[in-house]
C-alpha cells in the first residue's frame, strides 16, 4: 500500500534523522495511512478507500457523499 491518501493528497515527507553527534541520515515521515470502506446509499455500494487519519475525520464531518463529489472533481475513479 503507498502512502498517499486519496482526499487529502497526504504523501510522505522527507528529512533527516540526526544523531547526538550530528551525524545526519536521510528517513522519510509516512502520513497514517489507513483503507477504510464507506457505505454509499446514493449508488447502493460501498467504496473502498485510502484516507489518512484526518481524511476520515475530514469525511465524518462533511460525510462521504460530499467527500466522493470532492474526488470525482480531482478526477478520482471512485
Amino acid at each position: 500500500m503507498s502512502a498517499h491518501c486519496q482526499l487529502t493528497g497526504a504523501r510522505p515527507g522527507f528529512g533527516n534523522n540526526i544523531s547526538h553527534s550530528h551525524r545526519r541520515t536521510s528517513r522519510r515521515f509516512d502520513p497514517n495511512i489507513q483503507t477504510k470502506r464507506y457505505w454509499l446509499p446514493g449508488e447502493g455500494r460501498h467504496v473502498r478507500l485510502t484516507l489518512s487519519a484526518k481524511a476520515i475525520k475530514t469525511i465524518d464531518a462533511i460525510g462521504i457523499e460530499a467527500a466522493v463529489a470532492r474526488l470525482r472533481a480531482r478526477g478520482v475513479r471512485v
